[in-house]
């Protein structure tokens, strides 16, 4: 499972369990705090946003490249790009500092953190032991001429689905980014798995934007979004060459956090590489 959907809101699950964890450590902190010392409540809100902040700043400085011609989207979170180490560093210094300068609020704020991280390192381990190495659906879906292939059949190179839609803004934003990256990774296979359209109004679509892309299926039904258990768009999926799930994204991509999630890919290619050149 990759998404939860509450009423009209859809979320991605890693996401809901960061709110859950923050949700637990306050409520802890609060019990805490009832029998003496500060409540936490806003040194914790004040700590999650300096995670984020750090974890987007440690991000953009390990994929600089690619953002220094273009810094207004150094701001644009939606692309996904955090990295984890940075902003728990951020949360260690900024929790250390709020500890020194008020002294009742140190054992309250320490069980708080200490519940949610526990809360949200169990969760998060169950969630990725859960998906990774799921296998590659059984599915057969459509071409543009209407003949049936199976997914199975892209076995044998790491591969990269991408579940988009032409009326969907975030799968048209980052259709550019995917295309580039056919021609920069020859080593692996890209399709594009399209929700409920018909192959005409694709086809109009990537001939009045210009793009060209490889590997266009049809899923009239939504089947494969079904199947791996997404209902936002676009969903990225990233599965290694026996065709093992090793990675998903939700959400926008950019060519940062494209690059982040085709690392696995690059690790894999290069003992290979080596092996051959021996």
């Amino acid at each position: 499972m990759l998404t939860v959907t509450l009423g009209p809101l859809t979320l991605a699950l890693n996401h809901l369990l960061m709110l859950s964890a923050l949700l637990v450590a306050t409520l802890v902190g609060w019990r805490v705090a009832r029998r003496g010392g500060q409540s936490p409540e806003s040194a914790l809100f004040n700590l999650f946003v300096i995670g984020v902040l750090c974890a987007r700043l440690g991000f953009v400085l390990a994929y600089w490249p690619m953002y220094r011609n273009d810094p207004l989207q150094m701001i644009d979170i939606r692309d996904g790009g955090f990295l984890l180490w940075s902003g728990l560093l951020g949360i260690v210094l900024a929790s250390l500092w709020q500890g020194w300068r008020q002294p009742g609020l140190r054992r309250p704020l320490a069980w708080a953190l200490f519940s949610g991280a526990l809360f949200w390192g169990m969760t998060s381990l169950g969630s990725h032991l859960y998906s990774k190495g799921t296998e590659l659906p059984a599915l057969s879906l459509r071409d543009a001429a209407g003949q049936s292939v199976a997914l199975h059949n892209y076995r044998g190179k790491p591969l990269v689905i991408n579940i988009w839609a032409t009326w969907c803004p975030p799968c048209r934003r980052e259709m550019p980014v995917l295309q580039q990256a056919q021609g920069e990774y020859p080593h692996v296979t890209f399709i594009f798995v399209n929700q409920g359209e018909t192959p005409e109004n694709v086809s109009t679509f990537l001939a009045t934007t210009g793009l060209s892309l490889t590997h266009v299926l049809f899923d009239g039904t939504g089947s494969l979004a079904q199947r791996v258990g997404s209902m936002a768009l676009p969903t990225t999926l990233f599965y290694d060459a026996d065709g093992r799930l090793i990675g998903s994204h939700l959400g926008e991509l950019s060519r940062a956090s494209l690059r982040h999630a085709l690392e696995p890919f690059e690790r894999a290619k290069s003992p290979a590489s080596a092996a051959q050149g021996n």
